[in-house]
């Protein structure tokens, strides 16, 4: 396994966030993460004055890893406004499952964690 740089991934994450629009919440998020191939991809999140369509951080960082040559992710930081570490809501443990490979480490504010720590008995593509 590739040695994880917490300390880039989280300046990553807190750059990411400098491009967020959050206009309505006031409550910007930035996220990056390391992919298998090594490469860092990221995302901030974009609001919407009809609030259902947001996308939050992850969304636009699995853009990011779509748009960069696609694979899976290794390890995952998220950062707040203050640039704290920032546990994902479900909607995105969900997302980043489906993108992680096997036992992707996540950096949230109660420290590091495995996918399947944060997300047990995930529903994911090899149960359909």
């Amino acid at each position: 396994m590739t040695s994880i740089n917490w300390d880039e991934l989280t300046d990553v994450a807190r750059r990411a966030l400098a491009t967020s629009y959050a206009p309505y919440s006031k409550y910007p998020v930035g996220a990056a993460a390391l992919t298998e191939d090594g490469r860092i991809v990221s995302g901030a999140n974009i609001e919407n004055a009809s609030l259902g369509i947001t996308l939050c951080a992850e969304c636009s960082l699995i853009s990011d890893l779509f748009r960069t040559g696609g694979g899976k992710l290794m390890a995952f930081a998220c950062v707040d406004g203050a640039g704290e570490p920032l546990m994902p809501c479900g909607r995105c443990r969900q997302l980043l499952y489906e993108h992680s490979a096997a036992g992707m480490m996540i950096k949230s504010a109660g420290g590091i964690m495995t996918i399947e720590q944060m997300l047990p008995d995930a529903f994911g593509p090899e149960r359909l």
